[in-house]
């Protein structure tokens, strides 16, 4: 009788003991979920968690995202926008993914990367906001001032390898190109090398030089009086590279890109820039769209040097 005497007051302690514990944790767990939902509600209040834009591409047009993040903050200062850049591959590669909100590219997606999205659950939605004059640009020593897309085609398959042969010195030409990430690399494989032939296979000669940015292209080819680049324009400097007049053909007149010929369509190398969204942009991103084709927006790309939209687009 001792020993159940005894047991049963152990019993009881160690339960008592066991029921405090447990309601410690409980409200230690009550505790944080309040504190959670409080943070989740300082949140919403504030627009941290929801009201942020995920945006990445086109280093083409990283210049002028940033530029209109930044100023969009004076205006919306809850919304915020990340920017980066990595290529027009890399924009809608994360697109694909789902990991980006907006993609910039300085091309069409493919039509293999929309069938990708889509298997995916994502509909990409192809918004032009700016146009571009790719420039063609050398050494400003170089004599050269003209060129046909067939010249440069034969250029750059390296079928023209010596700048004697275009009417300039007898000089080797080097090659400068963007990486194949690049959606202006890809713009002029297939409008420059396969001068807009879809069943052409010409590809960029080996010894050409892959460069990550813009800035590479003209980093280099300001220190080197043999080389060939091309950029955007709103990237290009006069007063340190020297930009080429381009025809469609040899009996059609050579074109210099400005924001007029770019915009008229008389330039050869003219182009879209794009964002894509997944799906029908809604909430804050629609709003920032919105925005960036309007007039604030559009005065970015005219300050930038790039081209701004038509009445039309």
């Amino acid at each position: 009788m001792k020993n159940k005497h005894f047991a049963l007051p152990t019993v009881i302690l160690r339960n008592g003991r066991c029921l405090l514990l447990l309601a410690s944790l409980l409200t230690v767990a009550l505790f944080f979920l309040s504190g959670c939902r409080q943070t989740e509600a300082a949140a919403d209040e504030t627009g941290s968690a929801s009201d942020a834009i995920q945006n990445k591409g086109s280093d083409t047009l990283v210049n002028i995202a940033l530029a209109w993040a930044e100023a969009y903050r004076q205006v919306v200062p809850e919304v915020t926008i990340a920017v980066t850049g990595g290529g027009s591959g890399t924009g809608i590669g994360a697109l694909i993914n789902g990991t980006v909100d907006i993609a910039n590219a300085s091309r069409a997606m493919k039509d293999e990367e929309i069938a990708q999205a889509q298997a995916n659950g994502i509909d990409p939605v192809e918004h032009v906001v700016a146009i571009d004059a790719l420039a063609v640009i050398v050494h400003p020593d170089n004599p050269v001032s003209e060129l046909t897309i067939a010249q440069l085609s034969a250029i750059y398959t390296g079928e023209i390898t010596n700048w004697q042969e275009v009417g300039g010195v007898d000089r080797p030409i080097v090659l400068l190109s963007r990486e194949t990430n690049s959606g202006t690399h890809v713009y002029f494989l297939e409008e420059v090398v396969r001068q807009g032939d879809g069943d052409s296979e010409k590809i960029f000669a080996p010894q050409t030089l892959l460069m990550p940015s813009s800035v590479g292209i003209t980093s280099e080819l300001r220190r080197n009086p043999n080389a060939i680049g091309y950029d955007g324009l709103g990237y290009v400097d006069p007063e340190h590279e020297k930009i080429i007049a381009v025809a469609r053909s040899a009996d059609e007149p050579y074109v210099m890109p400005t924001v007029a010929t770019a915009a008229s369509g008389d330039y050869p190398l003219s182009r879209n820039l794009f964002m894509y969204t997944a799906g029908e942009p809604q909430g804050i991103i629609a709003n920032y769209l919105e925005w960036i084709m309007g007039p604030t927006g559009q005065q970015i790309v005219t300050d930038l040097g790039f081209v701004p939209l038509t009445a039309e687009e």
